[in-house]
This record gives C-alpha cells, structure tokens and sequence, in this order.
C-alpha cells in the first residue's frame, strides 16, 4: 500500500513507458493528460491543505520568535490611532465578532491563505510541472527560475500591501474627524486585508509575464518602448480599479510600484533582445523577421544535357 498521492500519480504502474530515456518528447494522450492534471492538482491541493493546517496553529501560538498570525493581520488595523478605533478595553486592540463561529471561519480562512503563500513554491512547481511536456528541452530549463521569481513577487507585493493597508485605513476614517469611530467586524477586515495581498501579489506577477512573453517572441522590447506611455496609463487605471478601499495611497502605491516593475522588466527585454539579435548576426539573420517569408528564385535552371545522354536516345530510336 502506497501513499494516497502515490496512487494517485498517473505514471506509477508504468514508468519505464513515460520516462524521459523511454519517452523523449513527452506525448501522452488526452486521457494521460487528465490524469496527470488530476495528480498535479492533488499534490497542489494537498501543500495547500498541509500549509492551512499550519496556519491555523500559528494564529494564536508563535513561531521561531515571530508574533502570532493572529497579531500580525490585526496589526494594520491596530497601526491606526487609537482614538480613531473603537476599543472595548483600554490598551488593547480587538475587533468585533458579530456572528457565532465567525472566528473559527477567520482562522481557517487565513490559515488556508498563508498555506498557499508559504507553499506556492509546490503548486508553482505543478503548475509548470503541468505544461512543461508540451514545452522544449530548452524552455524545461526555465522551471526553477519561474517558480522562484513568482514567488518572491508574489511575498513582495503581499508585504507592500501589509504596510500600505494601515496608510489607507487611516486616511479613509479620517474623513470622519470626531464624529465617527472605526469598529470593524472581523469578518469585513480580515476580507479587506486578504484581498489587497492577494491583489498586490498577483499584481506584481506582471514583469515575469512581460519576460516570458519577450523570450518566446511575442512581445519585443521596441513595442514596449512605443507602448510605455499607455501601458503606465493601463498601469494607474488598473491600480485605481484593482484596489478594494479606493483610498488613493493603495492605488498610488500599487501603481508606483507596477510602474517600477514594468521599467525593471524592459530593461530584462532590451538585454534579451540585444543578445538574440547578436546571435542572428552571427548566423547572417540579422533583420529577418520570423514571419517574413524567404526568396526564392524563380529563374528557370538550364538541362544538363551530357553527350551520353544523346547516345542513348539514338539507340533508342
């Protein structure tokens, strides 16, 4: 008896037919396919389930010296000044419970959430893992790097987010002065501040994607430049849009840092293309397009009409 994933791998009984020696080029049928996304997903779902687990404990324990979970969501909205937040008991920050179990809901939504951020290395790896049969040797290479590189700008932009969420916050219940207090339900909190990470976070995804682009050749670094000044108008409009609390200190964040990022992501695109366009200088492309079609000569090639051949259709006749 094996391990559930093991049963669930698709290439358990039969290895040796889709090994790489076995199977260089990686062809599988549709239904091989299926089941191979039916491990992957298992696998992906299974690092999620484990890394909620985890969550769920360091929600109210501490790790390795760092604040618990719990501290560490509620702290934006403690960041805010105290006469600003309703606080049933001097000197400590709460938030409101309005329903029964809504706090068990809370810790396992956060714990999931955590989980597929601690984790996102594993489902990363399935997911490319996934579409990497259909892909060059070559392109196999780049697994580790892409896998690597979204995670990190994914943590990246979650932390901008943590520290930008209390900026906002405050300067939205500002508009209220001393008429108004801020209580927050658990629930409506801890939604705003999940939601500005995840966005923040698949945001900042965005120069890997204009990288994997430029290297297979669908976006090149010239119509980046042509295009600068409506992708950074996309950009604030797309900040402006994405942002759950429309305070203009998310968006103005958002929108400075993607703009850093794109100006990051050119500079990788030009370097790129200076290189292959070496490359094709030195094979005698250079300045042939992939779509242009090559010339042929259509000038008619004279007969080689050898003198034996005269003498063999003399015999004939």
């Amino acid at each position: 008896m094996g391990s559930p994933l093991r049963r669930l791998n698709p290439f358990r009984a039969n290895r040796r037919r889709w090994g790489r020696r076995h199977n260089p080029d990686g062809t599988m049928t549709l239904v091989d396919h299926l089941y191979e996304l039916r491990y992957r997903l298992g696998v992906a779902l299974v690092a999620v389930v484990i890394g909620g687990a985890f969550g769920f404990w360091w929600f109210s324990n501490t790790v390795f010296g760092l604040p618990s979970l719990g501290q560490l969501i509620t702290g934006p909205y403690c960041a805010m000044p105290p006469e600003m937040r309703f606080s049933p008991t001097p000197g400590k920050c709460q938030l409101l419970q309005t329903k029964p179990f809504e706090v068990f809901m809370l810790r396992m939504k956060v714990g999931i959430a955590v989980g597929a951020v601690l984790f996102s290395p594993v489902w990363l790896y399935q997911v490319w893992a996934f579409i990497t049969p259909g892909l060059y040797a070559k392109e196999r290479k780049f697994a580790g790097t892409f896998v690597g590189f979204a995670s990190v700008l994914f943590v990246a932009g979650a932390v901008l987010a943590y520290f930008v969420v209390p900026e906002g916050l405050t300067f939205m219940a500002g508009f209220g002065g001393e008429t108004f207090f801020t209580a927050l339900t658990g629930g409506d909190y801890i939604n705003f501040v999940l939601l500005m990470l995840v966005i923040f976070g698949v945001s900042f995804e965005l120069p890997l994607v204009m990288v994997m682009l430029n290297r297979a050749g669908v976006v090149t670094y010239a119509k980046l430049k042509s295009w600068w000044r409506g992708l950074v108008f996309a950009l604030f409009v797309f900040a402006a849009v994405a942002t759950p609390g429309q305070d203009p200190i998310s968006m103005l964040a958002l929108a400075a840092a993607l703009s850093l990022l794109f100006g990051v992501a050119a500079v990788m695109c030009r370097a790129h293309d200076r290189s292959k366009a070496k490359k094709l200088e030195k094979q005698g492309l250079a300045g042939i397009g992939l779509d242009d079609a090559s010339e042929i000569d259509h000038r008619p090639s004279e007969l080689d009409v050898t003198p034996s051949a005269h003498a063999k259709h003399d015999d004939i006749t």
